[in-house]
């Protein structure tokens, strides 16, 4: 009985206000049969800090967060939070 362990992205979205959801899928394999699956998201808003997120997630942020992506979704949350009066 052989037991081992992968952790993989499985998923990436972009919305289209540039926030990036990558989903990790982690799989527990016994003799190449899949006995466990369990999943973790997580999110990234535009210009966000990139340190510890996988390669390929960076990749995509990289493609996906123009400077007017990033300009844009600044102004919305500065809109938002004038709008709550903060």
């Amino acid at each position: 009985m052989s037991l081992t362990k992968t952790v993989t992205i499985d998923q990436i979205t972009v919305t289209e206000n540039g926030i990036i959801l990558y989903r990790e899928a982690t799989r527990i394999m016994e003799d190449g049969n899949q006995i466990s699956q369990t999943y973790h998201r997580s999110s990234l808003t535009p210009a966000q800090d990139l340190t510890g997120v996988p390669a390929n997630v960076v990749s995509i942020c990289n493609a996906a967060w123009t400077a007017e992506v990033v300009a844009a979704y600044q102004a919305a949350q500065a809109a938002a939070e004038a709008a709550r009066g903060v």
